[in-house]
Parts: C-alpha cells; sequence; structure tokens
C-alpha cells in the first residue's frame, strides 16, 4: 500500500511539475495585417532555441519582416532582415545577410516534438547547428522534416491566420507572453 502512495505522489508531482514549466514557457504573439496567431514554445525540449528566439522577438528583430515563403500545404516561413526591402526580394531568405547573423549553435532535434500540422521550427542554411531567426510553421502533417529541423513550439491560436499569410504580407510586430 506504501509503494503505491509513493507511485501515486511521483506521479502527481510529475504532472504539476510539468503543469508548471508549461505555465511557465513563453507564448509569442505574431500580428499580420491578416490577423493575429500565437504560438506556445517549447523550453524543456528546445532551451536554446527558444531563448535565442525570445530574445530575438524581444528586441523588435522580426517587426516589419515579410514572409518570404507560402508554399500551401506546405510552410509558411519568415525570420530575413533583408525582407523588409522590396529590392532585395529576389534573396529574401537567402545568403548570410538572411538572418541574425547569430546562430543558436546547437541542433535541439529530439523525437518528442514532432512535425505535425502548427508545429513552428528554425530553419537552417544545410546544418542543423547553424539555425539562426528563420522560423517556419507547418501547414500540414510532414514527417519528411522530422529529424531535420527542431521543433520549438505550436500554433495555439489563430491557425485560420497562418493559412492565409503569403510571399511579401508583412510581419508588423511579434511579441512575447511570459
Amino acid at each position: 500500500m506504501r509503494a503505491v502512495r509513493v507511485v501515486a505522489f511521483a506521479v502527481c508531482f510529475g504532472v504539476a511539475a510539468i503543469a508548471q514549466d508549461t505555465a511557465r514557457a513563453p507564448v509569442i504573439v505574431v500580428e499580420t495585417p491578416k490577423g493575429t496567431f500565437a504560438f506556445q514554445t517549447y523550453p524543456l525540449e528546445a532551451p536554446k532555441t527558444v531563448a535565442h528566439i525570445v530574445d530575438l522577438v524581444k528586441h523588435g528583430f522580426y517587426d516589419g519582416q515579410r514572409v518570404h515563403r507560402a508554399i500551401p500545404g506546405f510552410v509558411v516561413q519568415w525570420g530575413d532582415p533583408q525582407s523588409r526591402d522590396e529590392a532585395k526580394e529576389a534573396d529574401w531568405g537567402r545568403g548570410p545577410a538572411a538572418s541574425s547573423g547569430h546562430p543558436i549553435g546547437v541542433a535541439e532535434i529530439t523525437k518528442k516534438r514532432q512535425h505535425v500540422k502548427g508545429a513552428v521550427a528554425v530553419a537552417h542554411p544545410g546544418l542543423p547547428a547553424d539555425a539562426d531567426s528563420q522560423i517556419f510553421i507547418t501547414l500540414a502533417d510532414r514527417p519528411d522534416l522530422n529529424g531535420r529541423y527542431a521543433v520549438f513550439g505550436g500554433v495555439i491560436e489563430g491557425e485560420d491566420v497562418v493559412e492565409r499569410l503569403q510571399r511579401g504580407d508583412t510581419i508588423t510586430r511579434m511579441t512575447v507572453k511570459e
């Protein structure tokens, strides 16, 4: 009987700890002319990625950028500061200037967080540890991306807004709710 109580306590405590960590996870709110959406971050699985993106958001890095990739049924992507300049449209999403210039430095890819519809991940130019500021959201389940990109969040509000975004749409402002 005592063993059952100890196990029950451990299970309850574990659930409380998980709920507490989820409650502390930052939520990022993204405002666009087509509406607002929000995504929950996963700091337990991707602590450095979440910290990096949250820092960029807090410093206004994404404000005024444009969506540089939007493929229906696949992904919506932004995070290239060059996208603020329409004259550089041919280079949006490409080259060394297409990021903050400060790679995360680690690939926080886990089997726990998969590329399901609404997953939020970081793009990279070839090596997962070189991921930086480019964020993408999957518009459908994409198991082909699992093990290749770090999922650090999931859309919790405004999924319909994400689906309406097109190349050239502006990220008016991003903010963090902690």
